[in-house]
Formats: structure tokens, C-alpha cells, sequence
């Protein structure tokens, strides 16, 4: 296999590391986003019954779970597909 695609082949993962990562980071702003906007209508809402503060206080319960799943893919070891493409186009010269 020829440098040219070899190098075509590696800036077609890191455009796709870098889409990944962008998309990745925009859900997980808009995952926080909704959960300080349910916190900021719990308790600063002035039109919030006792009926609806029910189930905002549900709706944040299950935004925890969200965030800690959130902050396990930040967090957390984890074997990413593209890295390892990565590697090995540039051990054998060929992708996966």
C-alpha cells in the first residue's frame, strides 16, 4: 500500500475521531443543559403546582442516572473503535 492512501486513510479516522468527539460532546452539554433547567423550575418556578413539582422531582431522579452514565463515558477507560482502526492502519498499513 502506497503513503498516499495510507495518509487519505488516516485523515478519513481523525475527521471521523474529531465528528465523533464533537457530537459526543454537544449531547452531553444539552444532557446538562436539561437537567439545570429542571433544577432552576424546581425551585425557582413560580407556576410550578404541587402536582408538577411531583414529577419534575421524578424527571430529575432519572436525570441522575442519565448524568452518571454521562459522566462514566467521560470518565471511564473504554477500547474506542477508531483509536484502534488507528493503530492498526498504521502497524500493517491496512484498515480494519
Amino acid at each position: 500500500m502506497n503513503d498516499e492512501t495510507l495518509k487519505d486513510q488516516s485523515s478519513a479516522i481523525e475527521k471521523r475521531k474529531r465528528w465523533n468527539f464533537i457530537a459526543r460532546f454537544f449531547l452531553s452539554g444539552v444532557i446538562f443543559f436539561v437537567f439545570f433547567v429542571l433544577l432552576y423550575v424546581l425551585f425557582y418556578g413560580t407556576l410550578v403546582t404541587d402536582t408538577y413539582r411531583d414529577i419534575i422531582n421524578i424527571l430529575i431522579g432519572t436525570y441522575v442516572a442519565v448524568l452518571t452514565k454521562t459522566a462514566d463515558y467521560w470518565f471511564k477507560d473504554k477500547d474506542d473503535p477508531e483509536h484502534k482502526e488507528s493503530e492498526t492502519l498504521q502497524k500493517n498499513g491496512t484498515s480494519l
